[in-house]
């Protein structure tokens, strides 16, 4: 029997792109499938958060995106630049972002194409792998669409000329996340079973062996 689980899942979120190859390979490996929801990121969401956040909050988060991404065996360096534009004079996130809803809507559009998974794959090790900077100029994220099977052309096309309908998935995708009963990134979500964070991709294929999870 085929198993499905949900990931929720940002561009801007490093555990994000540390988890995203082991849910590929378990998708790969395994009779089960993902349904790839992208949201928007918690700056974008919840720009407030950093402004009340514990002031221990950054220092630990830091340690501990370098260690996971280690302990993984990928490589990490925050994005050049930054999916999310924060105003380097006040602080803050403006409401008005040049990218992050570019990036999200692919992935939307990916996903509907059935290259969820791989896009952000690619997608994520482009900006998070220290490898490129200025991902978004020349053809970063073209390449990496042609990694994934897909056509970044046709995918900008489309999220151009149907922005209604991808503001519409993006909603209900983050109103989808929070009624599965967590708020962050990434999030899977199996039988109704909420797993957040990558430090939990373990117990969701342990709970899903438990439901009958087979190789291919």
């Amino acid at each position: 029997m085929t198993l499905n689980f949900q990931l929720y899942w940002s561009f801007r979120s490093p555990y994000s792109y540390i988890v995203t190859k082991r849910v590929r390979r378990l998708t790969e490996d395994y009779d089960c499938t993902c349904d790839v929801r992208p949201v928007y990121p918690i700056a974008v969401r919840s720009a407030e958060f950093f402004e009340t956040v514990n002031p221990l909050w950054f220092p630990y988060f830091a340690r501990d995106v370098g260690r996971s991404a280690e302990f993984a065996g990928l490589p990490i360096r925050w994005p050049v630049p930054d999916p999310v534009y924060r105003d380097p004079q006040t602080g803050k996130y403006p409401k008005e972002q040049p990218y992050i809803f570019r990036l999200t809507a692919l992935g939307i559009a990916a996903a509907e194409a059935g290259r969820g998974l791989p896009f952000l794959d690619e997608v994520s090790s482009t900006l998070w792998s220290g490898k490129v900077d200025n991902w978004h100029e020349g053809d970063h994220l073209a390449n990496a669409a042609a990694r994934a099977g897909l056509d970044l052309a046709k995918l900008d096309a489309r999220v151009t000329a149907e922005r209604a309908h991808f503001e519409a998935v993006l909603e209900a995708n983050q109103a989808a996340q929070l009624e599965a009963g967590h708020w962050g990134v990434p999030l899977m979500v199996f039988e109704g079973e909420p797993f957040f964070g990558q430090d939990r991709f373990d117990m969701l294929k342990w709970r899903m062996e438990k439901k009958g999870l087979a190789r291919r």
